[in-house]
């Protein structure tokens, strides 16, 4: 059953965002798609609510409960991020807005990009986590491994994307020649060409 809930509610997840944004920009309905939108973390709630009281029936603690929490998580740090990135690719096609601004690739910019993005796995694994040992706590004196297998499924996934990150402000990625502007090797500086025009006319 939390398996089947977790599927509904990544697909309706889309559902609701393309909704949301099909109303703003194709109908002009903005109101419309603020609560459609706002619908979008009641989808966690019910997903909550259900496997609480999956294990409060008593249920035995599973991998099912844990990818819910691990679910939880991830729409909690992503999910607002994917919706802004979304509304302004749609604004940009749907409405003739000025196309969205693209992450950096290279130098410490992207260091910086990547810095940030894991900081929001580093906050969906803490969700996860917290759910996770709320779980346990929960159940008690019941078989909890697969809950606490799932709780270092969420650090290792912070702790390898953490390394990554890391490799961009270790190793800053530099930008191709071709990207570089290219210089004229006929163009003169106005300050050689003022200070050529000057020695000329004391010559």
């Amino acid at each position: 059953m939390v398996v089947g809930l977790i599927i509904a509610c990544e697909v309706g997840f889309w559902v609701l965002l393309a909704l949301g944004l099909a109303v703003r920009y194709l109908l002009g309905w903005r109101r419309t798609s603020v609560v459609l939108l706002l619908c979008e973390p009641v989808l966690e709630l019910v997903l909550f609510a259900v496997t609480a009281t999956d294990l409060r029936n008593g249920a035995d603690p599973d991998w099912t409960h844990g990818l819910a929490a691990l679910y939880i998580g991830y729409t909690v740090a992503y999910g607002h991020y994917t919706i802004r990135w979304l509304d302004g690719h749609a604004a940009h096609r749907l409405a003739g807005g000025p196309p969205p601004p693209k992450p950096p690739r290279h130098g410490l910019a992207r260091a910086r990009h990547e810095g940030r993005l894991w900081l929001r796995t580093v906050l969906a694994a803490s969700v996860a986590c917290g759910l996770l040992q709320a779980a346990v706590w929960y159940v008690g004196d019941g078989d909890t491994s697969s809950l606490r297998s799932f709780q270092w499924v969420a650090l290792r996934a912070a702790g390898i994307h953490g390394l990554i990150a890391l490799t961009y402000a270790i190793w800053p990625k530099r930008a191709p020649a071709s990207a570089l502007p290219a210089r004229d090797p006929e163009h003169v500086p106005d300050v050689l060409v003022g200070r050529t025009g000057q020695n000329e006319k004391q010559v």
